[in-house]
């Protein structure tokens, strides 16, 4: 799996990438983060690529993005992470929280810890998470979509 920071060569695979509405309750549209990570400098859209097809998408949020969520300044904050519909159940979203820390740590050399919130009905999500490392340490936030789930990756 390799990872890619957007870039105009793969809107046709944003164009193509499908979440369902169960998704949709939890996440964001890809092309919707692309479009806030253009305007704002501290957000990057990552694709997830397995055999030059774009199966996970997410963004890393740094500084003010990670705020809401934890006081640390050298942590930042993964959002909108998703698996196209079609490519579910298959263990992409594992393998990209896999090699997530080696990317985060050689692409953001300050950084040592990976925040994330997950809605509290996202159980599926909570459980991937944990198996990947993510740590649950009491932390509750309200969301837009209700009660959020504070995890961390330290690196």
């Amino acid at each position: 799996m390799q990872f890619y920071v957007y870039h105009e060569r793969f809107k046709d695979a944003i164009d193509q990438y499908q979440l369902d509405e169960e998704q949709l309750r939890f996440t964001a549209k890809p092309k919707d983060c692309i479009k806030r990570s253009n305007e704002d400098s501290e957000r990057s859209s990552i694709l997830a690529m397995e055999n030059d097809e774009l199966v996970t998408f997410f963004v890393l949020h740094r500084n003010e993005g990670v705020k809401p969520y934890s006081d640390n300044e050298y942590a930042i904050l993964l959002r909108a992470f998703s698996t196209d519909f079609r490519h579910q159940g298959k263990g992409f979203a594992k393998k990209a929280l896999t090699q997530l820390p080696a990317f985060v740590k050689e692409n953001y050399h300050e950084i040592n810890e990976i925040v994330l919130a997950v809605n509290v009905g996202n159980e599926a999500a909570q459980a991937l998470y944990e198996k990947c490392g993510f740590i649950d340490e009491g932390e509750r936030r309200m969301g837009r979509k209700g009660e959020l789930i504070v995890m961390s990756y330290y690196l």
